[in-house]
């Protein structure tokens, strides 16, 4: 499996484990800004491999009322300004082929929406800015499936591919991880993170909005790390309940450092050779 270069330093699939973390999406300028640099701060004492997330535009919220996010050419403003702030690489979706050049001259992860992973106008059109792209697996797909977002991706040009394990649609309003598809991803050769907190999502649970069950994203992201996932995805937020968007899986902020080390300390053991 090939290692990717999210930027000098910053790498998946090596012998230390990527985070990708941060707000579901932006809020304002001054939150995702102190949010950012909070975790910058946390990377830089732990010597931790950090790429910042957060979302211009929530595209697929469950109600037409729900917020969505500053759009894109003032969240891209902010982006630009937290990544020169914080010194992070930055990580957001786009939702269309025509944001992608213009995601590119700020981001360093173009994500790919997981209902969006077999959308083929969009992975070409994310391949062909030469950034690193990051696929969702789709709740309704196999994780063998995934092989054909690859090939849409490498055919287009790109050779810095993640591919990201975010759970299964079981029934209605409810999502299982299968811990076999991280290897079976991995065996596509591309490093392969585990979304522990989109994983834990109730899809459409809550009313107009979904639910989520925040209190088993420890157990399930120790269970990917143990299955040798090469990194970990979390939405943090300082204060959750007040979040304007996933709330109810979000990571509180303050739980965030000592979860990293003990993933850490699994991604060490599952990945000796």
């Amino acid at each position: 499996m090939r290692e990717v270069t999210i930027r000098k330093g910053i790498t998946a699939g090596g012998a230390n484990p990527l985070f990708i973390a941060g707000p579901c999406v932006i809020e304002s300028e001054a939150h995702v800004r102190a949010l950012a640099l909070q975790l910058a701060s946390w990377a830089r004492s732990e010597a931790l491999l950090l790429v910042f997330k957060a979302s211009f535009d929530k595209a697929n919220r469950t109600s037409l009322d729900s917020y969505r996010g500053p759009g894109l050419h003032e969240g891209l403003r902010i982006l630009a300004e937290v990544k020169r702030e914080s010194g992070l690489p930055i990580l957001t979706d786009i939702h269309e082929p025509d944001q992608a050049e213009a995601v590119a001259e700020v981001a360093d992860v173009l994500q790919i929406p997981a209902f969006l992973c077999r959308q083929t106008d969009l992975l070409v059109a994310a391949a062909r800015t030469g950034r690193v792209v990051n696929v969702k697996k789709g709740q309704f797909l196999a994780p063998h499936d995934m092989a054909h977002a690859v090939e849409k991706l490498t055919a287009s040009g790109c050779e810095r591919i993640l591919l990201t394990e975010r759970g299964a649609s079981f029934g209605y309003h409810n999502l299982v991880v299968d811990m076999r598809s991280i290897s079976i991803m991995r065996s596509l050769g591309f490093p392969v993170i585990f979304d522990a907190t989109h994983s834990v999502q109730l899809p459409g649970a809550g009313e107009g909005r979904s639910g989520g069950q925040r209190e088993f994203i420890p157990p399930l992201a120790q269970a990917a790390a143990a299955a040798g996932a090469d990194g970990f995805f979390f939405e943090v937020h300082d204060l959750p309940e007040n979040a304007l968007s996933d709330g109810p899986n979000a990571l509180p902020l303050h739980q965030f450092p000592a979860l990293v080390q003990k993933l850490t300390r699994f991604h060490a053991l599952a990945h000796e050779t």
